[in-house]
């Protein structure tokens, strides 16, 4: 299996590696480095010294590298936009696995865990990875065109499911705090399900042409990927992801320790997470937006926004109804000023569909404000 995967995949010098005994090599490790993650995590010697702590915060970056070939590899082969959705639903489906598996541990802070961890995920994405893409694409090339169609779709369907999630449950009467009674929460999850599948239905059938790149190499070679590599990368693709996860959850207290030893606020560790979670999808977004493709980096970005709250808030609150949970969704006035800052932010940046490398640093800005008033509240 292993020989057909790496003699059926056939890029041109343009494509993931210019040497195919390079490319290879790469191939190889891709696959290596996961297994040898999951046999290091299933052997629990991670918690025994320091030294099995540093070898798995190497394996996780390796990890990581190795969903980003994987996720590219399945993008060229099933084409735009369907491989960018790939990648931000498999992580959105392990983020929410690792959501629900936390709220079901129990703890003081289980009842606000779904709340500050989309959060801090819509956070990062919007100024982080949106930011990231736009200054270094403006830093290389200048200016880059992009469809505004497509962002206004995207922005369109975000801001009403970051309001009906994160900023009307401060304001309800129902319930008191920021919650939402049971009708309110269902009639918030079924919105959020409507606006997701209906820009899903926008975004591959009706209007996706507005999703497309028209940044491509017109001397580049075509791409031929066969199925058998398709389906190993799929596989490596969601083994890469899990044990991404994994490792930062088993990291995690290595983590909140250090973090308490410098007297930083404990929320500063789901931030933490939260950035290593994204890793593939901010990674991937980062490289296309390099390449001067940047319609694939705000199908990545915004795409997974969209997911990571119209599929997260859904599944928790199913498993609220189910285990009878209250949970805490609506944010404090500062975090939904901080919000609305980025999101109008995001939509005065990509309001003319050209982009430069201002827009960039003003966006990086908001997240170096988002997280400097975690650790200086």
């Amino acid at each position: 299996m292993l020989f057909l995967y790496k003699n059926n995949l056939k890029v041109s010098a343009n494509g993931f590696q210019k040497n195919q005994k390079n490319m290879r090599l790469f191939l190889q490790w891709t696959i290596i480095i996961p297994t040898l993650s999951w046999i290091l995590f299933f052997s629990g010697i991670i918690n025994n010294s320091e030294i099995f702590q540093i070898l798995a915060s190497i394996m996780l970056i390796l990890s990581v590298m190795s969903a980003v070939h994987h996720s590219e590899i399945i993008a060229h082969r099933v084409g735009e936009p369907y491989g960018t959705i790939i990648l931000a639903i498999s992580i959105t489906v392990i983020e929410v696995s690792i959501i629900i598996s936390l709220m079901l541990s129990g703890g003081k802070e289980a009842v606000s865990l779904a709340r500050d961890t989309v959060y801090s995920a819509t956070m990062l994405i919007l100024n982080g990875i949106v930011g990231m893409c736009l200054f270094i694409g403006g830093l290389k090339h200048h200016e880059q065109k992009f469809s505004k169609h497509s962002v206004t779709i995207a922005l369109v369907s975000l801001i009403s499911i970051v309001v009906f999630t994160l900023v009307i449950p401060t304001f309800t009467e129902s319930a008191e705090g920021s919650y939402y009674s049971k009708p309110q929460l269902i009639f918030a999850s079924i919105a959020c399900l409507v606006i997701y599948s209906f820009f899903l239905f926008a975004q591959t059938s009706r209007h996706r042409e507005y999703f497309l790149s028209t940044d491509t190499n017109k001397n580049e070679k075509p791409i031929i990927i066969s199925n058998w590599v398709l389906t190993i990368s799929l596989i490596f693709l969601i083994a890469s992801l899990g044990i991404v996860v994994l490792l930062a959850k088993t990291l995690s207290p290595t983590i909140e320790s250090i973090v308490i030893s410098r007297n930083l606020p404990v929320s500063l560790v789901g931030v933490v997470i939260a950035a290593i979670i994204l890793l593939p999808e901010g990674i991937a977004a980062i490289i296309a937006a390099r390449n001067n493709k940047l319609q694939t980096s705000l199908n990545l970005s915004l795409g997974s926004a969209l997911a990571s709250i119209g599929l997260t808030i859904p599944s928790v609150a199913v498993v609220c109804f189910i285990y009878d949970i209250e949970i805490i969704l609506g944010l404090g006035i500062k975090s939904i000023i901080l919000l609305a800052l980025s999101v109008f932010t995001v939509m005065l940046s990509l309001s003319s569909g050209r982009t430069n490398i201002v827009y960039g640093v003003v966006l990086l800005v908001n997240l170096f404000a988002f997280i400097f008033l975690i650790i200086y509240p």
